[in-house]
This record gives C-alpha cells, sequence and structure tokens, in this order.
C-alpha cells in the first residue's frame, strides 16, 4: 500500500498539539482593522482549537501522518 498524502491545503491551515487537538488561526484579523476593537482583535490573535466532533476526520483524512 502507498503512503497516503497530506491534504496541503489543510496542513497550512491546522496543526496538530502534543494532546492531540487541532490548532487553528482564527479569521477576520487580515483587513479592515480599524473598526475592530482591540479586545476583539486580541482575542483574535489567540489560537483556535476544533470541537471534538471533527478532530478524527481531520486526522484521518486530511492528516493522515500528523
Amino acid at each position: 500500500m502507498p503512503k497516503m498524502k497530506t491534504k496541503r491545503a489543510a496542513a497550512k491551515r491546522f496543526s496538530l498539539t502534543a494532546t492531540g487537538k487541532v490548532k487553528y488561526k482564527k479569521m477576520n484579523l487580515r483587513h479592515i482593522l480599524t473598526k475592530k476593537s482591540s479586545k476583539r482583535k486580541r482575542n483574535l490573535r489567540k489560537p483556535g482549537y476544533l470541537a471534538t466532533g471533527p478532530v478524527h476526520e481531520i486526522k484521518k483524512k486530511l492528516l493522515p501522518y500528523g
């Protein structure tokens, strides 16, 4: 059986933590930042973690060797 290919789009968006959670960068921090509050922008800088539901799909189908 040949090796499975990692979906490169998913590899660029998601990363796995040591405990197996899926980490991603939050959206809405690229442009039109003047109307967003400082608190909102500060919270968007923090990483987001996927809920436990789709974690299995991400790890199995998109990041098979993660």
